[in-house]
């Protein structure tokens, strides 16, 4: 059983890695709501309380926006006619799960008035929640379903009174705007846009709703553009795409344009015309201007060329989805970090290719010159045998040529697995060393044991690009938070001291094989090996160390 000297050094310690968390903007996995509540308050600070973390409320929210969302589009389909009339009941009941959905938030909200900070302090509170103006929306986005029930509505006039469903997600949008505009009081209009569409400290709840509204209209947009190729779908929708892709190029416009407008307050990119120039020659910011580039050489050369091969090149906006994710980074990284050993496995791959596809004219051009007509089409067959994929369109008749082939399959299963494993490996091996230098990073913050906004931005940026969970935050932390304390214990002892115990020997040991790890990341290579191979430089040996050491 543990001592209470040690359970309350252990409760201290998860207290303390839980106010970092709460810093960074990571908290606990579960919300504390006691469960003695009574009933109302309990429902409330489940449900729609904003100011208690991890509970149900932004669940709720995301939810009823999706429904939100999915009414937009069902609204869209229910004035094409080929679409409705054959699936009228499913739109009805879609309807009706709708308002059933709305309906009981409306209540919801309405019984649980009593406990919202903004209506409980009120003489009537009941009353002040039915005059405010989510609550309005709220009624109105249900309404048009009741009314007709009593009331001979038009249908045209019932589906514009089911648009107002649309203002529901103000009820997301407006406390976004209200955080986005106290977080950025007092800074330039360029400066707010810019906090807008980068990724930084002041960008709050507002840039993650800007962010996914992108990612949205990329995917819908995306979806359009292959359906589009459907003549069934195309030719029922074909107003409806065009009018999908106008608004999704005005959005995509819209964003390039604020990115490289407020480029310039980005560290690197300060200059006017060089930082946007800078900017423009981004590989994100290329795709960007891809995205958007066939719509106007359509609209605008049309009368010149016929530039309708430049629709296919819309499905570049899926690679719009890059800029969210730190995989790509990750992967471009391993590439020229592994290059030799894959530019030299490729190698060996093309002179395979060549030599198999060369012989392969030479067995069966004779008895098959209409399949095996030179060595550029013998390629062809080498590729597919090679990758074993063996469509069976072109294959040898000879005896030669099939044990050629069998020889060619064996050989290709372990040639073209090279790359694989090589980038398999290293890109385990990179996310690694990424997460190695994240903990480092904290190692560092936690010097003077808080961590400030620009530190806690930095680790929020990384744990989205790495992917990490909470948990796996919160075993950095405590990583680097035991590795701290270790040293600031064993900092000041001299080498001997430090030696005369194993368990401060490992931790000394571990500490400078990370110190070599960074300083192999930091550091240049080339110049690196250059100096270590000089007569003022390493031994051999201690070269191999260092190689050892940073590839281990």
């Amino acid at each position: 059983m543990d001592s209470p000297k040690k359970v309350s050094i252990q409760k201290n310690e998860y207290d303390s890695t839980t106010k970092i968390l709460v810093q960074i903007g990571i908290q606990q996995t579960r919300a504390n709501i006691d469960q003695n509540l009574p009933l109302r308050k309990w429902l409330y600070s489940w449900l729609l309380d904003p100011k208690i973390d991890n509970n149900f409320q932004k669940n709720v929210d995301s939810w009823i926006s999706t429904l939100i969302i999915l009414n937009l589009f069902v609204l869209v389909f229910e004035h094409v006619p080929a679409i409705f009339e054959p699936h009228k009941h499913l739109f009805h009941f879609f309807d009706m799960f709708s308002v059933v959905v709305f309906t009981i938030e409306y209540f919801t909200r309405l019984c649980l008035a009593v406990e919202d900070e903004e209506f409980k302090n009120s003489k009537y509170p009941y009353l002040k929640y039915i005059t405010s103006p989510f609550a309005i929306i709220d009624l109105l986005s249900v309404m048009p379903f009741y009314l007709q029930a009593f009331i001979s509505i038009d249908l045209r006039m019932l589906r514009f009174l089911r648009l107002l469903r649309i203002l529901k997600l103000f009820r997301v949008l407006i406390p976004a705007y209200q955080e986005f505009k106290l977080m950025n009081q007092g800074r330039t209009f360029r400066q707010k846009i810019h906090a807008l569409v980068f990724q930084s400290m002041y960008g709050g709840s507002l840039q993650s709703l800007f962010d996914t509204f992108i990612v949205v209209w990329v995917v819908v947009s995306v979806i359009a553009v292959v359906l589009e190729s459907v003549f069934a779908i195309s030719y029922i929708l074909n107003i409806q795409f065009i009018m999908l892709d106008t608004v999704a190029v005005g959005v995509f416009t819209l964003e390039y344009c604020m990115r490289i407008y407020s480029c310039v307050e980005e560290p690197g990119f300060e200059k006017a015309i060089l930082g946007r120039f800078k900017q423009a020659k981004k590989g994100a910011c290329i795709i960007d201007l891809l995205a958007i580039l066939p719509f106007f050489l359509e609209a605008f050369l049309h009368h010149l060329l016929d530039l309708r091969f430049f629709r296919v090149f819309r499905l570049l906006r899926l690679l719009k989805l890059t800029r969210y994710t730190g995989a790509t980074s990750t992967l471009t990284t391993v590439i020229a970090r592994e290059w030799p050993v894959l530019g030299a496995s490729a190698f060996i791959m093309l002179l395979l290719v060549v030599l198999t596809a060369s012989l392969g004219y030479l067995f069966e051009h004779e008895a098959q010159p209409e399949k095996f007509e030179n060595i550029p089409q013998s390629i062809y067959w080498a590729v597919i045998t090679l990758a074993s994929v063996g469509y069976g369109d072109i294959s040898p008749i000879t005896p030669m040529g099939r044990v050629m082939t069998i020889i060619l399959a064996l050989l290709g299963i372990g040639i073209f697995a090279i790359p694989a494993a090589l980038l398999s490996s290293a890109f385990t091996d990179q996310l690694r060393i990424e997460r190695e230098t994240l903990k480092n990073a904290l190692y560092d913050m936690l010097s003077d044991g808080i961590i400030d906004e620009n530190e806690a931005d930095i680790i929020n940026r990384e744990a989205k690009r790495l992917h990490l969970s909470e948990e796996e935050v919160q075993r950095l932390i405590e990583k680097a938070k035991y590795d701290r304390e270790l040293k600031d214990d064993i900092a000041g002892l001299p080498l001997h001291k430090i030696a005369a115990t194993p368990a401060h020997a490992v931790e000394h040991f571990k500490t400078l094989m990370s110190q070599i790890r960074q300083l192999g990341i930091m550091t240049d290579k080339a110049e690196f090996e250059e100096v270590a191979l000089s007569n003022a430089g390493l031994t051999p040996k201690e070269l191999g160390l260092w190689h050892f050491i940073n590839k281990a």
